[in-house]
């Protein structure tokens, strides 16, 4: 039993920023679960799942968390009243897994003024890794630029005279992947070359006249910069069409539940950098990050499919979120938060292939550095031997 002494000692190690106590951790979040972002929806309700298991266990170092994922709606307008709430009304210790680069560019000046962690975010854009200017906020995916040289390196080596079309989003995201992939084209001396370009905007409710066009543009290679039900749609009508080309597509909409809503025939033969373990193949049924996975779906989320990688993903940063509180011990502060999330070099989250970590450190947000050539073959994706880096 412990003397007065030493408990008061043990007291007075520990810290407490706005959001922690000796019972609680408050962490918040904003996700579009509703409007047309809402697919993402279930990356928070994984997310609040994980930790209303980890609570029922006890917690983390005996701290019950209070988490609240509030919809934005994938509106900036919404993300800043819903991230507002969550620092000054309910005092949050940390946001992590917010969605969106539109919303979260909206708030991310906010958070870092407040000096509150604005963490693994559900956006690669480049301006995530920038720790000199915004060291409160740190990406959750791959750097879209990064990813954007790796696909283009990949096509000069595999496809040096292709004709490119290309399918972007008419925001940071789209810009990002496609700047990055022409300045790798114009970097190996533009034999292969971008043909046609056509944008979207997330409102368009559909892309058909968009790649109709690219279709007659002469290009043998498609690369699809786009998200949710736009990937599933341009999938289907390259299909329809009965358009042949190289089809290269971004790894955050290869997931198996676009790709099904797409037609799992209609995807065969697709190209995509990876990093994730797909949660409904056969190859990872038996791997213990899937099974500690689909044992939590089956018991909080028995409505969300076995193979919905989005979810997978929302469950791999709720453990990494974990892990980072758990490094903090009872020194439960903002700056401490930061200095474990950005010292994760080295760390493989339960979604990621073999040979794949993060690669923050507190002077570079880089988060992951290579990445898998993938094909799909209509069921699963063939992997290449090993990560390729940019």
């Amino acid at each position: 039993m412990l003397s007065a002494v030493a408990t008061a000692a043990l007291g007075a190690d520990k810290k407490y920023d706005p959001g922690a106590s000796d019972t609680e951790i408050k962490l918040g979040q904003t996700i579009p679960h509703s409007g047309a972002g809402s697919l993402y929806g279930v990356i928070g309700r994984t997310q609040a799942a994980y930790f209303q298991m980890l609570n029922e266990k006890g917690g983390i170092n005996g701290r019950k968390i209070n988490f609240q994922s509030l919809d934005d709606a994938y509106s900036a307008p919404k993300a800043v009243e819903a991230t507002r709430r969550l620092v000054e009304q309910d005092e949050v210790l940390a946001l992590f897994g917010s969605l969106g680069t539109a919303p979260q560019s909206a708030v991310q000046k906010y958070l870092n003024t407040k000096k509150v962690p604005q963490l693994l975010l559900n956006t690669g854009a480049s301006r995530w890794n920038n720790p000199k200017e915004f060291k409160w906020t740190t990406p959750g995916l791959p750097i879209y630029s990064t990813e954007g040289r790796i696909i283009a390196r990949y096509l000069t080596q595999a496809k040096p005279d292709a004709k490119v079309a290309i399918l972007y989003q008419n925001d940071e995201f789209g810009k990002d992947f496609m700047n990055s992939f022409k300045e790798i084209l114009a970097e190996a001396g533009g034999k292969a070359k971008v043909v046609a370009e056509a944008s979207y905007d997330l409102t368009d409710p559909t892309i058909d006249s968009q790649l109709i066009n690219l279709s007659k543009s002469g290009a043998d290679t498609f690369f699809n910069i786009s998200t949710g039900k736009a990937t599933s749609q341009s999938i289907r009508k390259v299909a329809e069409l009965g358009w042949k080309p190289l089809h290269l597509l971004v790894s955050t909409s290869s997931g198996r539940s676009i790709l099904n809503a797409a037609g799992a025939d209609n995807a065969k033969g697709i190209v995509a950098m990876s990093y994730t373990k797909e949660v409904g193949s056969e190859k990872w049924k038996d791997d213990a990050d899937v099974i500690a996975f689909q044992e939590l779906r089956k018991k909080y989320l028995p409505n969300v499919d076995p193979d919905n990688t989005i979810a997978f993903q929302g469950y791999s940063q709720a453990v990494t979120m974990a892990e980072i509180l758990r490094r903090c011990g009872d020194e439960l502060t903002r700056e401490n938060v930061l200095k474990h999330a950005t010292n994760l070099d080295g760390y493989r989250a339960p979604v990621f292939l073999p040979g794949i970590t993060y690669g923050f450190t507190p002077t570079d947000y880089t988060t992951i550095k290579a990445l898998y050539v993938g094909t799909f073959n209509g069921n699963d994706w063939d992997l290449s031997d090993k990560p390729v880096s940019q």
